[in-house]
């Protein structure tokens, strides 16, 4: 017997949780505008999403899903904070980026960030290590018990996930002649 595929009425739960969803969201943000926001974008992420099981707890489904855009929202302020930082530092005295280009480069490094979140653990920390620490392949393959070999392909996985991320995949190229 086939299993029956069913939709999520979305009008049906917002009509009967989405005032609960805004007063819990304003109580976690403290903000009314913020709770409207993220009501409304949770029934979005609801809407885009492929999701056709079927609700047991309406509430529940609900809170989990803004749970996750407050916390997505946590870390994007904190990656535009850390952007903001590191441009200061190194633009000393330079005008203060607008906002498309700080919007821009926080999605860029949170694409960075999901990508390098993909790699098995231990490519991630010789990339990491690497890049950000400033370790050489040796102190890393110490670390990580594995040869330097195994550190460099690492580090090479790493760079290409960055470099797809950034600029695309590497297109392939024709045999010269």
């Amino acid at each position: 017997m086939p299993a029956a595929t069913a939709t999520i009425d979305v009008n049906a739960l917002y009509a009967l949780h989405g005032d609960w969803l805004k007063a819990w969201l304003r109580r976690h943000t403290r903000c009314a505008h913020r709770a409207s926001d993220l009501t409304h974008d949770t029934f979005c992420r609801i809407l885009e999403g492929a999701d056709t099981a079927p609700i047991c707890d309406g509430r529940n489904y609900l809170a989990t899903i803004a749970r996750r855009l407050v916390i997505d929202e946590a870390r994007r302020a904190k990656v535009e904070a850390a952007f903001l930082d590191a441009y200061h530092a190194l633009m000393d005295g330079a005008a203060e980026p607008g906002p498309d280009r700080i919007a821009e480069a926080v999605s860029e490094l949170l694409a960075i960030t999901r990508a390098l979140d993909e790699l098995p653990d231990k490519a991630r920390r010789a990339y990491l290590l690497s890049r950000i620490e400033g370790w050489n392949h040796a102190d890393i393959a110490e670390e990580l018990g594995v040869s330097k070999s195994m550190v460099k392909q690492y580090v090479a996985k790493g760079y290409a996930r960055c470099y797809a991320v950034t600029y695309g995949a590497p297109r392939d190229r024709a045999p010269a002649g």
